[in-house]
This record gives structure tokens, sequence and C-alpha cells, in this order.
């Protein structure tokens, strides 16, 4: 919006071109985002309570772990709607939406936050740990999946490598997979989609290891985007990639808010309203920018959560045995006698250490 009303008032002032920059307008998306989230997660809270929409915090396996956590009992949740509200209302204002890659992204992004509504909703009116049944969330995550590799497939982000995937610290190792990068794109999605979703569990841990994230695929998508940063890095250049940056920082100015109120001890939970839709727009952003085998470092954090989930159920079908104290891996931790706090921060710390080595991936070539 405010692109299309700059470009008309440059005729009378040039100083309005600083809006075609797409820095100045991710840093303004970022801020956007944040006030409008700040502003108004105070309201939701008082509403949510008022309707008594709030997290029971209990698991039917872990009687220890419920005590543990018997003071997260009657927090709010659902609070994921105001992250994507805000970040809606910031790409309107600051994003291109002539791109069709923001269109993606935002797409994704509402059909993920409705399928996390659905099932917090039900949860609630029947106060159970269950609501939709895992066949039916993995038949719109898979469709989420099928949507965006299709598209991609089609309108390949680059003109010769669209379905290749580029590994990381080499220059020239590429790997064509043709019609198999549907599929492909698919997995990307449920991976990173359950992984936020089961990571969600502790005060601001998925939401910290979220601003990592998406702030390292800010970096990414804007010199991907720039050709000749591009070719000076020796990444695949991708044209209009750098509008993502735009839709990032706005997730990102949107969760630093949510994180205000979800920091231990959290006056807010997010959800599966909110967790669904942050992982999908991960996986979004590494599609479209063909970093993808980069969220192995960027999202590491997350994809250690969902292995400990996956190890813990082979071992103990398969053998009987446990690897964990529990699954996923930060309940582990609690059982071992960390502090809430010390497994947070720390997970972070490990976090940004993995986006820095992974930035760093795109020089060492």
């Amino acid at each position: 919006m405010f692109l299309l009303f700059f470009e008309t008032l440059k005729k009378f002032f040039s100083g309005f071109n600083v809006i075609q920059y797409i820095t100045f307008r991710s840093a303004f998306s970022a801020v956007t985002a944040f006030l409008i989230a700040m502003l108004l997660i105070p309201f939701l809270i008082k509403k949510l309570k008022n309707k008594n929409v709030v997290d029971m915090n209990e698991r039917e396996d872990c009687s220890d772990l419920n005590a543990l956590h018997k003071d997260k009992r009657g927090t709010p949740t659902m609070g994921g709607i105001i992250i994507i509200f805000s970040f809606l209302v910031s790409i309107l204002l600051w994003g291109d939406m002539h791109s069709s890659y923001v269109w993606l992204m935002v797409v994704s992004i509402l059909i993920m936050g409705a399928l996390g509504f659905v099932d917090d909703f039900l949860k609630l009116k029947n106060r159970s740990s269950k609501a939709l049944s895992i066949r039916s969330k993995l038949i719109i995550q898979i469709s989420v999946g099928i949507l965006v590799g299709t598209y991609l497939y089609l309108y390949p982000t680059h003109p010769i490598y669209g379905t290749y995937l580029q590994f990381p610290f080499f220059k020239k190792l590429l790997f064509d997979m043709g019609i198999y990068y549907i599929p492909f794109s698919v997995c990307v999605i449920l991976a990173t989609s359950n992984a936020v979703n089961i990571t969600d569990g502790l005060d601001g841990l998925a939401v910290g290891l979220m601003m990592i994230c998406t702030g390292a695929y800010a970096v990414i998508s804007y010199l991907a985007g720039h050709i000749k940063f591009a070719n000076y890095l020796q990444i695949l250049p991708i044209a209009g990639s750098g509008e993502l940056a735009v839709c990032a920082t706005a997730l990102l100015g949107a969760s630093l808010a949510f994180l205000w109120f979800n920091t231990k001890p959290a006056q807010i939970f997010m959800g599966d309203v909110g967790s669904l839709p942050l992982g999908t727009a991960v996986g979004v952003l590494a599609l479209i920018t063909k970093q993808e085998l980069l969220l192995i470092l960027v999202g590491g954090i997350f994809i250690i959560e969902i292995l400990s989930v996956v190890i813990q159920i082979i071992s103990y079908r398969f053998w009987h045995k446990r690897v964990f104290k529990m699954a996923p891996i930060h309940h582990h931790f609690e059982k071992m006698g960390w502090q809430e706090s010390q497994i947070i921060v720390r997970f972070w710390i490990i976090g940004i250490i993995l986006a820095l080595l992974a930035l760093s991936t795109l020089k060492l070539r």
C-alpha cells in the first residue's frame, strides 16, 4: 500500500524514492508488526481470559511434568492470532503485493493458521489434549506442501536451477530433483511446521528460535534477490526474493512483541494457530530462496526437537526402551533437573551459533 502511495508522491519529492529500497521497507515492516502486536496482545489476553480460552497444560503420559508445569495452567492460549494479524497488516503496508512470492507466503500462512485455529478451538471445546486427528492435520499440511511445491515447479525461482538442490559449503554441487521437487517440498513443509509445533512447550522457546530463523532467512532472501551479492557469494540468484525479506522481518517483529508476553512466566501461549503457520513460513522461505538444506543449520534446534520425538517413538515401538527421559528433548532436560530458563536460553544460544554458521556458508564455498 505504502509502496504504491509513495511511488505517486515521489514525482513531487525525490526523497520518497527511499520506499523502493527493500532494506528500508524491511526495517519498517518489523517495527510496524512489533507495534501492532504490542498494542493488541494485552487486549487479547484480557479477552481470552474472559472467554476462558486457556491452556490446561496437562499431559496424560507424565504426571511429574504436569506437577512441574502446574503454574502454567489457566494461561490464555491462541495468541498466534496476533502474530498472523500483525504480519498481514505489516505486509499490506510495506510489502509489494504484486509479488507472487509474497502471496505464496501469505496463503500458506493463512491456511496453516486456519488449521491451527480449528485444532486449538476443538481442544478447548472438548478440554482434551487431542482434537483434530493426526490424519486430518497431515492432509492439510501435505496439501500446503503440494501447493507450494507445484507452484515452484511450474514457475521456478531460477530459469535453469529451479528444481535443483544447492549444497552448503560447495560452489557447484547441485542435484536436480525434477518432478520429485514437489514431494521434497511437502517433506520440508511437514518437517518445519511440525518441528516448531513440537518445540512450543516452554515459555518463549519456540518464538525465540523462530526469530533467529526468520532473521537469518531475511538476510538470505535479500542476498539471493540482489544479483551482485548473489554472484559474489556464488549462490543461486532468485529474482524477486528480496521481497521475502520484508515478510521475514514482519514475522520477526511480531514474534519479538509476542516474546515480550510469552517469556517466563508466560502471560499467553501461541497455540497451534501460531506454531503451525510460523513453521510453515520458515519452510516456504527456504524453498523459494533455494537454501532448503541450510534449514539443517538455521533451524538446527527445531530439527533436533522433532528427531528426538521420532527416535523416541521408534525406540519404544521396536525395543520397548526410551532413549530420552521424555520427548521432545527440552522435556528430557527438564527431567534431568535443568531449570526451564536454563533450557530456553541455552537453546537460543545454540540456535544463534547455528544461524551464524549457516550464514557463513554463503561465503565459505
